[in-house]
């Protein structure tokens, strides 16, 4: 069980990732969409915690400083261990700072950061297949490729329990 911050695409956005999950799937991949609880939201998660307070976590987002919408461009596919395929997009240095600033505010809660979520150690991305294999790689590397670059928006921001899907939406983007 985990919570993450996730910055959450506007609707064009938030229908291109689903449409691209639906191509998957019926090619046999498992994708968010089937994964788990099936309640899986597209987003670029910026802090992932294993242990925290929710309303401790939810009063230190709120008193950072609101950012403006994240234009986001899906340039290349990443392979992560345990079968996950991901699209990976750079990020400028503003949104690394604000991501930097988030984690601080949730460690200082007593909230326990992931450690691939730790500054310096994030890894933008946008998760795409939950359980691939070395003999699907290929296939589905093409099947990426094939639709990039996409070019997204994040306009919102809300904490998400990957298992459950309950989500509690921010007033603003940190």
């Amino acid at each position: 069980m985990a919570l993450a911050l996730c910055l959450l695409f506007d609707t064009e956005g938030d229908r291109t990732i689903r449409r691209l999950w639906q191509n998957l799937a019926a090619h046999g991949v498992t994708t968010p969409l089937t994964h788990t609880h099936g309640r899986h939201r597209p987003h670029l998660s910026i802090a992932v915690l294993r242990n925290w307070d929710l309303d401790a976590v939810r009063d230190a987002l709120v008193r950072l400083p609101a950012g403006e919408p994240v234009p986001l461009h899906f340039q290349g596919v990443l392979a992560f261990p345990r079968g996950r395929i991901s699209l990976a997009t750079a990020v400028g240095a503003d949104v690394a700072r604000r991501q930097e600033a988030a984690a601080q505010a949730l460690l200082a809660t007593g909230a326990e950061l992931h450690k691939y979520y730790l500054p310096g150690h994030w890894i933008p991305h946008v998760s795409v297949v939950t359980r691939g294999n070395a003999q699907l790689l290929p296939e589905i590397a093409v099947m990426l490729m094939d639709v990039l670059p996409i070019a997204l928006d994040a306009s919102a921001a809300a904490l998400i329990d990957s298992s459950t899907g309950q989500a509690w939406p921010l007033p603003t983007l940190p």
